[in-house]
């Protein structure tokens, strides 16, 4: 059972990640289109699909299979799996940022520009580059 959750897993992480690196690049686009145009209202069922129907999900999936593998491992303990646990937290944060700019977009109410955007396209990268060193190389502190 343990390496099936842990397949559902992966599958959940890759499928949250491709929404959270792929949802502010729409922003950054969005921001472009004029408000109230075909464009924007196309961006906005985009945003609100990409949101609701995958990243949330995933996110929920992701949360759920890998408390229950850590549990199961009892990682719990390791110093490394408390610096993941605090990054999953980072990216669960920056999951519900962007579910609050959604919003303000769905609204027509941003007020960023393009290039708070791609910033924040960076951070769930950095993120999941140090997620990915935890689990793999399991550092000692």
């Amino acid at each position: 059972m343990y390496l099936w959750v842990k397949v559902v897993h992966v599958v959940a992480i890759i499928s949250w990640m491709a929404g959270l690196l792929y949802l502010p690049r729409l922003f950054v686009y969005h921001c472009a289109a004029e408000t109230g145009g075909v464009q924007s209202e196309t961006f906005k069922i985009m945003e609100r699909r990409l949101l609701k129907a995958i990243m949330t999900p995933a996110m929920i999936a992701a949360w759920a299979t890998g408390l229950w593998l850590a549990s199961e491992a009892a990682f719990f303990k390791d110093p490394w799996f408390h610096v993941k646990l605090a990054l999953v937290l980072g990216l669960t944060a920056a999951h519900w940022h962007f579910a609050g700019l959604r919003q303000n977009f769905e609204r027509d109410d941003n007020r960023h520009s393009s290039r708070y955007f791609r910033i924040w396209n960076e951070i769930p990268t950095i993120m999941m580059i140090f997620i990915v060193i935890m689990v793999i190389v399991k550092p000692i502190f």
